[in-house]
């Protein structure tokens, strides 16, 4: 059945953001994209409005056309390459927060969210990649930045190089009943969103502490950035230069005091992580990087697995608080001299 224009700027006005248009269209991996963004954080959905017809002759395109396309490679897009970057941060960023806890977790679960963050949005219209080799360069980059939370950025980027190079317009598919996409819609959105809800009501303060970490993480990168660091610190002002526009004294106070108590929170917690670092390498405030350098040495020894084989479970523990104490004291120190 022929889709109808005037329909899908009804269902793109009322029900937009959750992609209800994309679902008559039959652009579900579309439709998945805007239900787990809203619409792109609304900007996706209102620019969309000049090309509703495009995707409603997409829609209607007959599939003999369909397999003509078969033979040819889609033309590259920079905008769909930006959106695959920055949708695969977003669930890489949401793997953070939900799924941290796992075991492996940034050798299996970080890679896995951010290379389907890639993929779904190289799915959306009539285009697809490569799915092993997307999530193969995820994985394998995935390695080089184990236990940092910037790692995303890497994964993400390396991800939808791969996916570009590997982009392909779809094989025609013979009809599936509505039941069945909504039903698939609906696991793929519980898998999303489930863990995340859970995190947010059930575990608030791991949640609150894996949120501050990531953050401060992505701080402490872009102060060797200018340019970036300054774009950065422009969008974070956003809200309150927004505020200030509402004209309202006592809203603009009280809302950028909570907003400021974000970033005390966030500046506390980094503190705080440095203090435990001092503790495990057993220096006091304020240590020289001679002797962080050197206190480290001595305990890599002491307790390398390799050197305890009769209390491996315990010399790993410390293995790794010593590595992640000594990695948090040299950041601060590079920050510091930069």
């Amino acid at each position: 059945m022929a889709k109808g224009l005037l329909v899908t700027y009804a269902l793109w006005a009322t029900g937009g953001p959750v992609g209800l248009h994309h679902l008559y269209l039959g652009r579900d991996s579309h439709a998945l994209l805007w239900m787990l963004t809203l619409g792109g954080g609304g900007l996706g959905w209102l620019l969309e409005f000049w090309k509703l017809p495009s995707f409603v002759a997409q829609a209607n395109q007959a599939r003999e056309q369909r397999r003509n396309h078969e033979e040819l490679i889609p033309s590259l897009s920079p905008l769909r390459f930006v959106a695959q970057i920055l949708v695969g941060i977003y669930f890489g960023f949401v793997a953070l927060i939900s799924l941290s806890f796992m075991t492996s977790f940034y050798v299996v679960g970080l890679p896995l969210a951010v290379g389907l963050g890639v993929l779904l949005v190289a799915t959306v219209g009539n285009q697809t990649s490569d799915f092993k080799s997307t999530l193969g360069a995820a994985f394998f980059t995935s390695p080089l930045f184990y236990g940092r939370p910037i790692a995303i950025l890497p994964i993400s980027l390396t991800a939808s190089i791969t996916a570009q190079r590997h982009r392909r317009y779809k094989a025609p598919l013979g009809a599936e009943t509505l039941t069945l996409r909504l039903y698939r819609l609906g696991l793929a959105y519980l898998a999303f969103t489930g863990p995340v809800a859970y995190s947010i009501f059930c575990n608030v303060a791991a949640t609150l502490q894996c949120v501050t970490e990531v953050l401060g993480s992505f701080l402490y990168w872009f102060t060797f950035f200018p340019v970036f660091s300054h774009i950065v610190e422009s969008i974070l002002i956003l809200p309150y230069q927004v505020w200030l526009l509402v004209g309202n004294p006592g809203f603009v106070s009280v809302s950028f005091q909570e907003w400021e108590k974000l970033f005390e929170f966030v500046r506390s917690f980094q503190d705080e992580k440095q203090q435990l670092a001092y503790q495990v390498l057993g220096l006091s405030d304020g240590a020289t990087s001679d002797e962080i350098n050197r206190s480290y040495r001595e305990l890599v020894k002491i307790w390398h697995p390799d050197h305890n084989r009769h209390q491996v479970e315990e010399a790993q523990r410390h293995f790794l608080e010593i590595q992640t104490a000594y990695e948090i004291l040299s950041r601060s120190r590079k920050s510091r001299d930069y």
